[in-house]
């Protein structure tokens, strides 16, 4: 697919066609290998089509890694993986400075040894068991797609998406994200445990048949082509708003609190939830068929753009308010028009 922007009607129809077919050819090669899913597949693939970072949680043995790893042979991507310890260094994730010796001089030069965020699909499992300081150090590739080392930037080539997994159920040896890490992850999504239908296909295929192979069915270019026609998804005024006065919605200070802001929110959330909710609702609205973002797109996406980014009071612990509750309370009470 061109990305330039297409110059005709005609045109941006035939574009976002091209669209859904590039992603219903990369779902069905991630289904190949990857099954029980249901819904969380699609909302992976609005992430990685709005080029935003995925942070996947869930029990063990759901294939999150197996998900991760499958995403990156589907897109022919060159792929990378830091496994999180509590002894993970940061030089272990963006490399370090070692000294060398010229053969031709004998001279002794400083040289910088890339470590594996020098990738395209980043895997950082189990994020949560690596200390803050190593946490800390996918800041600046999250944010700028970058890396900073001895005074030099280095760029990391595009796409960069992290994709990383934590276990929501394992205390012991870990360390919470802290909010300016899980601000930079796009969306996070929740891996739902399969069902019997999704059990014994997951059984056959791991303990009866082989492995099937995921074929690449979309390069480089052509991701970011993609990525680059959802950005181009028009957005009314008042659809800009209403996403704008639901980010508002989350804190108390505003004029646009909800009713149980103030009771259940500690933190709200900031610019880049705003962001995340345009950006995953554009690729939603092509996924089904329209050309303009709207409200229902928006909803949506609400609950994995939003959730991480909350921080909840004692009281909504007490009143037994999950994470989805509120997101839900603060749509159902915003008003679809501005006051």
């Amino acid at each position: 697919m061109n990305p330039a922007a297409p110059r005709t009607t005609q045109a941006t129809i035939k574009a976002c066609e091209q669209f859904r077919a590039d992603a219903d050819r990369l779902r069905a090669a991630i289904e190949q290998c990857v099954v029980g899913l249901g819904n969380s597949l699609e909302e992976c693939l609005w992430c990685l089509l709005a080029d935003g970072h995925l942070l996947l949680e869930g029990v063990p043995g759901l294939g999150k890694t197996l998900l991760v790893r499958t995403i990156a042979h589907a897109t022919g991507l060159k792929a990378g993986r830091v496994q999180c310890t509590p002894d993970l260094m940061p030089s272990d994730v963006i490399g370090t400075t070692v000294m060398m010796e010229q053969p031709s001089t004998g001279h002794r030069v400083r040289s910088f040894r890339p470590g594996p965020i020098f990738c395209q699909v980043l895997l950082v499992d189990e994020i949560n068991r690596a200390a803050p300081r190593s946490q800390s150090a996918l800041l600046e590739a999250m944010q700028e797609r970058s890396v900073s080392m001895d005074g030099k930037t280095h760029p990391l080539q595009r796409p960069f998406v992290v994709l990383a997994t934590q276990n929501p159920i394992e205390q012991q040896g870990t360390y919470p994200l802290p909010e300016a890490q899980l601000d930079r992850f796009l969306a996070k999504i929740q891996i739902p445990m399969p069902d019997r239908a999704a059990l014994s296909e997951i059984l056959r295929r791991t303990t009866v048949d082989a492995m099937p192979v995921v074929k690449q069915v979309i390069d480089a270019d052509g991701l970011i082509a993609l990525q680059q026609l959802a950005r181009r998804v028009a957005v009314a005024p008042h659809i800009c708003d209403w996403a704008i006065r639901l980010t508002l919605s989350s804190q108390a200070s505003t004029p646009f609190a909800a009713p149980k802001t103030a009771r259940w929110i500690r933190t709200g959330v900031g610019p880049r939830a705003a962001q995340a909710l345009l950006s995953l609702g554009k690729v939603r609205a092509l996924r089904m068929g329209r050309y303009a973002l709207a409200i229902e797109d928006v909803k949506a996406v609400a609950a994995i753009a939003l959730g991480h980014r909350l921080q909840l009071t004692f009281e909504a612990d007490a009143d037994r308010a999950e994470v989805g509750a509120v997101v839900q309370h603060l749509i159902e009470t915003l008003p679809l028009e501005a006051p």
